[in-house]
């Protein structure tokens, strides 16, 4: 992955932005940048510092055009300033979520994940990236051999499972999605949702954020019906029902194989290897359900 050309303190002072002497203090949980909180006087900045991710798609580019039109649309919070390696965003005051509060807030979260795929686009300025999980999920599949991954006997099974899930999705529509809605992603501010983090942002079938957004926090079955329903605004058939689980799963797979890249690419600090063998059991048992379905 690439690394900071100066240290962080350097690039965020450096920063045109700042009205006088500034406080600047790490903002822990982020496992793909590293992200600050600075104190310039009487308001406070969230900075974004990193590179190009090439292995894993990111491209700061992209990231900095998803993040201005998501707050030009007002569900994120909006750009101050951007240099190379750096991004600077109004901060807001809030409750990050976890998987319970995402669970809890269902209608207000997929509500707000509505109003991306409806209204970001239409703020978009220059070219920006296509999020294609079968295309990353063979990809990611090469770069693990490559590194001698742990999970490499395993990868032909896998790649199999990628190939019956990305024909059971079918054709597509498209939107531009945020593609990364981990719970922490969402802060409540006691009035409003806002969503966080472009860094995977990209165009993409609605169905891999709404499959990601059940996922990665644990929705039963009972929830995900009432996921597709309020997104869709009309009871859901079996066709949309193995459409998603399809698209669920192929979220999880992407999500384990994500992890098993930066166990030998990141620098972060984070428990990579817990982080893949939990996604990887999780996958076992949606594809397990999956199969399920399709033997019904």
């Amino acid at each position: 992955m690439s690394a900071l050309t100066a240290d962080p303190e350097t690039l965020i002072r450096a920063l045109p932005l700042w009205r006088g002497p500034i406080d600047i203090a790490p903002l822990l949980g982020g496992i793909t940048n590293k992200n600050y909180i600075v104190t310039d006087g009487d308001r406070k900045v969230v900075i974004r510092l990193g590179g190009d991710i090439p292995v894993h798609g990111v491209m700061r580019f992209n990231e900095l055009a998803a993040s201005k039109a998501a707050g030009a649309a007002g569900v994120s919070p909006k750009v101050l300033c951007a240099a190379p390696m750096a991004m600077a965003l109004e901060y807001v005051p809030g409750q990050t979520y976890e998987p319970e509060d995402v669970r809890k807030n269902r209608r207000r979260c997929v509500d707000l994940v509505k109003r991306v795929h409806r209204e970001v686009a239409q703020h978009l300025r220059g070219p920006t990236l296509a999020f294609n999980v079968f295309h990353i999920i063979r990809d990611y599949a090469h770069t693990l051999v490559e590194d001698r991954s742990r999970i490499s006997q395993q990868l032909p099974g896998l790649l199999a499972a990628s190939e019956i899930l990305e024909t059971a999705t079918g054709p597509i529509d498209l939107v531009f999605g945020h593609n990364d809605l981990l719970a922490a992603n969402f802060i409540d501010d006691g009035q409003r949702l806002w969503l966080v983090d472009w860094d995977y942002a990209g165009w993409n079938t609605p169905l891999f954020d709404l499959g990601g957004l059940s996922s990665n926090n644990g929705f039963d079955a009972a929830e995900d019906e009432a996921l597709l329903e309020d997104y869709f605004e009309v009871a859901p058939t079996d066709v949309l029902r193995r459409r998603f689980k399809a698209m669920l799963c192929a979220s999880l797979l992407r999500e384990a194989l994500w992890s098993f890249v930066s166990e030998s690419r990141s620098a972060i600090d984070f428990d990579y290897v817990a982080y893949s063998d939990q996604n990887m059991l999780r996958f076992d048992d949606a594809w397990a359900a999956f199969r399920q379905m399709e033997k019904a």
